[in-house]
Order: C-alpha cells, then sequence, then structure tokens
C-alpha cells in the first residue's frame, strides 16, 4: 500500500502529463495551420483563395483561445501544493467519499492507483464546487445522491 502523499504525487504526475499532451497537441495544431495559411497565400487569387483563408483564420483563432485556456490549467496546477495536508478541502486535497475519490486540481479524467479509482477534478466542477471548504464528515447531495466525506488528504 502506498502513502497518501505517493498517490498525491501520481495524480499531480498525471495531471502535469495530460497538461502537457494537451499543450503539444494545440501547438501543432497552430503550426499546421500557419503553414496552411502561408501556402494559401502563395497560391492562387479570387474567392475560393479568400474563403480558404478566412477558414483558416478562424481554426488559428480557435485555436489560439485553446492555447489561453490550457494555459490556465498549467497555471492552476502550478499553484497546486500536493505536500500540503488540510482538514478542509481545497486545491491539491485528496478526497475519499462514500461515492468516489477525487484529486481535486485540474479537471483531467480518472486513473487507478493500487485498485482505487481517482477522479481527478477543478475546483470549478460541480462535485468540485460541492466539494470545497468541506470537511471529514460533512455530507453534499449530488444527483440526488447523499455522499458523505470520509478523508481528506
Amino acid at each position: 500500500m502506498i502513502s497518501k502523499l505517493e498517490v498525491k504525487k501520481h495524480l499531480y504526475n498525471y495531471c502535469l502529463e495530460f497538461v502537457e499532451s494537451r499543450l503539444k497537441t494545440i501547438n501543432n495544431s497552430i503550426l499546421e495551420l500557419q503553414q496552411s495559411l502561408d501556402s494559401e497565400t502563395k497560391s492562387s487569387a479570387g474567392d475560393k483563395h479568400e474563403t480558404g483563408r478566412a477558414m483558416l483564420q478562424i481554426e488559428l483563432e480557435k485555436a489560439g483561445k485553446q492555447l489561453l485556456e490550457i494555459q490556465k490549467t498549467k497555471d492552476i496546477l502550478k499553484k497546486t501544493d500536493i505536500t500540503k495536508s488540510s482538514e478542509i478541502i481545497c486545491l491539491g486535497s485528496l478526497v475519499f467519499t462514500t461515492k468516489s475519490n477525487y484529486f481535486i486540481a485540474i479537471s483531467a479524467g480518472n486513473i487507478s492507483i493500487d485498485d482505487q479509482q481517482f477522479y481527478t477534478i477543478s475546483m470549478d466542477t460541480p462535485m468540485g464546487q460541492l466539494l470545497t471548504s468541506k470537511r471529514i464528515g460533512d455530507e453534499v447531495f449530488f444527483r440526488d445522491e447523499k455522499i458523505k466525506i470520509e478523508n481528506v488528504f
């Protein structure tokens, strides 16, 4: 059985890999769009050319917004202190409930560690909002189900 700190480290690294992978994908997408835009500039003129450029420009703007969002997510992860343990649920908390186990950091899906399932969630998610500022023994209601907080690290 690994320690709760080791579990937190594993979950933090999982989140970090998730962010880095998304960042790499978005950066590659932006690079490809920029190259397409450059080659579109060199091709023929006319309505088809202008429409193609406009579509590429829109896609580039979307990718830019995604890049900003993933940068914000990375900043939140940087602020996550996994060495801190608090009785009150906050950023970086490892939470065990009667329903599921949660790591409060960023939304990066779920992972199994030592035959236990953990959901990595943001404080902005519905469950994250319910759990934040609660403590051991508190109960929350989610989708008409009562969930009791059993442990917090």
